[in-house]
């Protein structure tokens, strides 16, 4: 541990590595909302944040548990489909209160191209959130809509059925067969795009259109 009259400790939430204040600040800098995506081993959270000398205010927010409870979501809540699910239905309540643009905030997260915090970027910018960003760090729709998913179980299932049940019991047990996770997927946004019109409207495909 650093010592020494002139060594501060860092602050709490730095030293448990859930905050780096120097990006942090940089972000407040730009007089944008904050698009706030995080993670845990199970979920998705996405909030749209606006910094105040009092405190941050949270303008939207989404969770993929809501994704289940509200939209009839089967699949897994911390996954690539429901990442997007989430971005988008975060951003379709942050355009709904007046918010046209933010900068992306995903904390202490790995910026790995096409993993799920971009994932939930990429359902932000199709509600028509603007965000600052390179295309190719977003996923593609086919990985998104579960295709890769469909077309693996549906080998595993004529090829090793033992296994296929094995690995996804908790789709089977929750009523999906996961080859079917493409057309789902297509369902459950076509609901939210339903309880959001004025900000989906502009959503063209299943998950969009390319960038």
């Amino acid at each position: 541990m650093g010592h020494g009259p002139r060594y501060r400790v860092p602050w709490r939430r730095r030293r448990e590595g859930k905050t780096n204040y120097y990006k942090r600040l940089k972000l407040i800098r730009s007089g944008k909302p904050r698009l706030v995506v995080r993670r845990t081993n199970r979920y998705i959270i996405v909030q749209v944040v606006e910094a105040r000398v009092e405190g941050d205010r949270v303008i939207a927010a989404a969770h993929s548990r809501e994704l289940v409870k509200r939209y009839g979501w089967l699949g897994g809540t911390g996954n690539t489909s429901a990442a997007y699910l989430t971005g988008l239905l975060a951003a379709a309540r942050a355009r709904r209160a007046g918010v046209e643009e933010a900068v992306l905030d995903i904390g202490l997260a790995t910026p790995v191209p096409g993993s799920r915090v971009f994932a939930a970027l990429k359902g932000a910018l199709d509600a028509g959130l603007r965000v600052p960003h390179s295309p190719e760090i977003l996923p593609p729709a086919e990985r998104i809509r579960g295709e890769h998913v469909s077309s693996w179980a549906a080998r595993l299932a004529s090829e090793e059925p033992e296994r296929y049940e094995r690995l996804f019991s908790d789709y089977l047990r929750r009523g999906l067969r996961p080859e079917d996770l493409p057309s789902h997927f297509d369902e459950v946004l076509s609901k939210i795009r339903e309880e959001y019109p004025e900000a989906l409207a502009e959503v063209a495909g299943p998950v969009g259109g390319e960038e």
